[in-house]
């Protein structure tokens, strides 16, 4: 097949968009597919011109993943890989994505929402300490700042609003860091992550060399298994597709929180979900072709 491969992009997860993409680039003509690369953002589109049967949208956070790309997509009636603009847009937003959780009964970690104005209370109504600040629409744990201390938190609330306009402020959950992908909106074998830092900041994600995934994580096996029912769940009340990672933490009873959903996870040599599918069996080439198949077979979509 003919696919076309957009990545780049204008966002500030630019960097590692750019090594995704040319993993997937790699991986398509290993398995005969022919492939044309376009460093795609809004001012140049002229990537989606060139005849082809899928789209590989590879762009992580601004513009490729929060909706824009996917909704230009829809409306050329183009094939591609990924969740719809709808769910893309929502999976984005971590506190509409929060809030959807919510209303379907899924745990999520207390939080308020902080504005200039004033705080808007999600199970916290004030400051805790220790607690975890955040922008609503940063992935790669970009515009995160754990916070051990007040000073630490009023510093980091006052930075993302400065920033941002507003600020996510989540109660801290101590315990362990699983992730599940998800392929064909099924999950796969949680991953334990272990960083060797505090924190699984973006450092750790795509330049260290000492964070530890572990398949074995220690937990008992009922709650490995309810990890990834639950993370099916989230991921069905996103409504993502094709492929999605879903990131957990787990309390001192091994209570589990749903943190956020990232629904065009990192196609790196460090990324999670092609970790995950490998040891399911599946490899990278293998991988990706199985994607843009999907995509293929699904067709173009309108937009919602």
């Amino acid at each position: 097949m003919q696919i076309t491969v957009l990545y780049g992009g204008p966002g500030a997860e630019r960097e590692v968009s750019l090594v995704s993409g040319g993993a997937v680039i790699e991986g398509l003509r290993s398995m005969g597919h022919e492939v044309f690369a376009s460093d795609v953002s809004p001012s140049d589109l002229s990537g989606l011109d060139h005849s082809t049967d899928v789209i590989f949208p590879v762009l992580h956070g601004e513009f490729g993943e929060s909706g824009e790309l996917q909704e230009i997509l829809e409306r050329r009636n183009l094939a591609f890989v990924g969740s719809s603009s709808k769910a893309s847009r929502l999976g984005m937003d971590k506190v509409a994505t929060k809030k959807a959780w919510e209303a379907a009964g899924l745990p999520t970690p207390p939080y308020f929402i902080q504005t200039t104005a004033g705080i808007e209370p999600h199970g916290l109504s004030e400051l805790v300490i220790p607690c975890v600040v955040k922008a609503f629409s940063s992935g790669s744990s970009i515009d995160v700042f754990v916070c051990k201390t007040r000073p630490e938190a009023e510093q980091a609330i006052e930075t993302i609003l400065k920033k941002h306009g507003q600020a996510l402020v989540e109660k801290f959950i101590a315990g362990p860091e699983l992730t599940v992908g998800l392929l064909d909106e099924q999950p796969l074998a949680p991953i334990r992550i272990v960083p060797k830092r505090a924190f699984f900041d973006y450092e750790a994600k795509y330049k260290a060399t000492d964070t530890e995934h572990r398949f074995d994580t220690g937990l008992p096996a009922e709650v490995v298994e309810h990890c990834r029912d639950l993370s099916r769940r989230a991921n069905q009340v996103v409504g993502a597709m094709d492929l999605a990672r879903v990131d957990i933490m787990l309390d001192g009873l091994n209570q589990p929180y749903l943190l956020e959903i990232n629904t065009l996870p990192g196609f790196t040599p460090k990324s999670l979900l092609p970790e995950a599918a490998k040891q399911a069996g599946i490899e990278f080439g293998p991988l990706v072709d199985r994607l843009v198949r999907r995509a293929h077979q699904r067709g173009g979509r309108q937009a919602l």
